[in-house]
């Protein structure tokens, strides 16, 4: 197998592993930390309304499962590249960017956490998961 369809398919593992990751943090946050009683978690509407209900800590596990997704997805990426280890990890991250921006296009919520989420869930964990995942010839 050729350097290029490994990068390919370790961008696509990575995707996948760091996917898993996001949703079973997202999905054993509630369990954890409870939503504002009313709030209907189980779909976009519900999720919308009930934003301006979320204290603090209810954005604890939404930034976790961004942050922690992007790390372990783009870490695998690095890990799985045959070569460029972190251009594969930062691929991941910027997916991953790109998802989160989907998600506060389409849920919102306070400019603090959109801000906190975007500028330090994605990118920074991309890096860091492409720098101790990744080879020394990237």
């Amino acid at each position: 197998m050729n350097n290029m369809t490994r990068n390919i398919i370790a961008v696509i593992f990575g995707l996948i592993i760091g996917m898993v990751v996001n949703m079973g943090i997202v999905t054993v946050g509630p369990s954890i930390i409870p939503p504002p009683s009313g709030v209907d978690m189980t779909n976009m509407e519900g999720l919308k309304e009930g934003m301006k209900l979320f204290e603090p800590k209810n954005f604890l596990f939404p930034f976790l499962a961004h942050a922690l997704g992007t790390f372990v997805g783009a870490f695998v990426a690095a890990k799985m590249a045959a070569s460029h280890s972190m251009r594969c990890a930062m691929i991941v991250g910027f997916v991953f960017l790109l998802g989160g921006s989907m998600m506060v296009y389409m849920v919102g919520g306070p400019m603090w956490f959109i801000a906190a989420d975007l500028v330090l869930a994605y990118l920074p964990m991309g890096y860091l998961g492409g720098l101790l995942g990744g080879k020394k010839d990237s």
